[in-house]
């Protein structure tokens, strides 16, 4: 399997003309009777030799992970349980023996994170010289990229709380966003040195976590409060927008940019969807209201049209859980009890796959609507792909 950046490095090293990628794109796109940039192309694995090498990956790297535990326990020893009569003495938050186990052993647990997640990360990032930079491999490379980042975050959180979170919560969330924040930073580098298209969402997903995270520990939010919801749609906001910059920057979709907003858009739209559906009380449980199962409804085709619109398919899957659940409550209230999820099941299913089957159709009615300086910036509707020189390709 060869990718858009393989036809790319191609035209560019010589290999084959500009025009014959194109030439092989309106083929293929022909032959699909889908225009090659609706298909939202990511390249997961190139052959079965991914999943061998991506075994192996995992297996070294919980090793490693295991090896680095063992060191933190050599580094920060845990007390013996403390051997007391609880049913005569004092409560165990009031004993100095437990309070001093307990210390010991909270301490023990950073260290051993820290080390863990610092070995993953120091492994990670040779393996990634040879797999991602060398090799070219998909699956490893993902892989890689968050192992090496989460081992960052882990690493440094690890740091943060041996040096005195106190079991307080306020305290732990700041040590939280501090180790996203340098988590998000190492992505970036990683990024600069390897060009994973996942690379970028990783570093956006922790960073928009981390600074979540922290705005509840400061404020005392719960996840379902109003108030806690609403800056995680604003945060889903800015990752779409920050998705369709890299879109626009790459609308026939044949360079990496496409690839970083594909992974930008997966991550933007639960963080949209489930705030919206969460807002009018989908999540609140079976007795939603008629009017909120239609509100799902017409929410669901409106991000249908947005899907359509940018030609991204994220939305729509994101948000498929609530539709299933207010068919199947809309069916119940109308009667159909017994039938209601195999109805529910009909409906969506032939929806789903009549969209897919017309979509550039549909797609084409919905873009040209738009007004002219929009849909210049969207991927076009046409089946043919525009012929790109070799210095046009990133």
């Amino acid at each position: 399997m060869y990718s858009e950046e393989d036809i790319n490095s191609a035209v560019s090293a010589g290999a084959i003309s500009a025009e014959a990628a194109a030439s092989f794109r309106d083929h293929m796109s022909r032959v699909r009777a889908l225009p090659r940039q609706s298909e939202e192309n990511f390249r997961l694995i190139n052959s079965f030799n991914d999943i061998f090498v991506a075994i192996g990956i995992v297996i070294l790297l919980l090793a490693v992970g295991a090896i680095g535990q063992t060191v933190g326990d050599l580094a920060a020893p845990k007390l013996p349980f403390p051997d007391c009569d609880w049913s005569q003495g004092p409560r165990p938050s009031d004993n100095p023996e437990w309070l001093a186990y307990s210390a010991a052993k909270d301490f023990n647990d950073w260290i051993r994170m820290l080390f863990a997640g610092a070995f993953v990360a120091v492994t990670a990032w040779p393996l990634s010289e040879f797999f991602t930079r060398k090799r070219r491999m998909a699956l490893p490379s993902i892989l890689l990229l968050l192992a090496f980042v989460g081992g960052v975050f882990f690493a440094v959180f690890g740091a943060g709380a041996a040096l005195g979170t106190n079991g307080e919560e306020l305290a732990g969330a700041l040590a939280v966003t501090f180790a996203g924040v340098v988590a998000a930073g190492a992505a970036f580098i990683h990024w600069r040195q390897f060009q994973v298209p996942i690379t970028v969402a990783a570093a956006v997903g922790v960073a928009v976590i981390s600074l979540l995270i922290a705005l509840v520990g400061i404020a005392q939010l719960d996840a379902r409060d109003p108030a806690f919801l609403i800056p995680v749609l604003i945060a889903g906001l800015a990752v779409f927008a920050f998705a369709m910059r890299w879109d626009i920057s790459d609308r026939e979709r044949i360079t990496r940019h496409s690839d970083v907003a594909f992974w930008l858009h997966l991550l933007a739209a639960p963080l949209i969807a489930h705030p919206v559906f969460a807002l009018i009380g989908i999540t609140e449980g079976d007795n939603i209201g008629i009017g909120a199962a239609f509100g799902v409804l017409a929410i669901y085709v409106a991000f249908g049209l947005l899907a359509l619109a940018v030609d991204r398919r994220a939305l729509l899957v994101s948000a498929l859980a609530y539709v299933l659940f207010a068919l199947t409550f809309l069916f119940r209230q109308f009667g159909a009890v017994e039938l209601n999820f195999a109805l529910t099941a009909l409906v969506i299913g032939s929806a789903l796959l009549s969209l897919s089957a017309f979509w550039q159709t549909i797609r084409a009615a919905v873009v040209n609507a738009l007004p002219e300086g929009i849909r210049a910036k969207l991927p076009p509707t046409d089946a043919v792909p525009t012929l790109t020189t070799p210095s046009s390709a990133a």
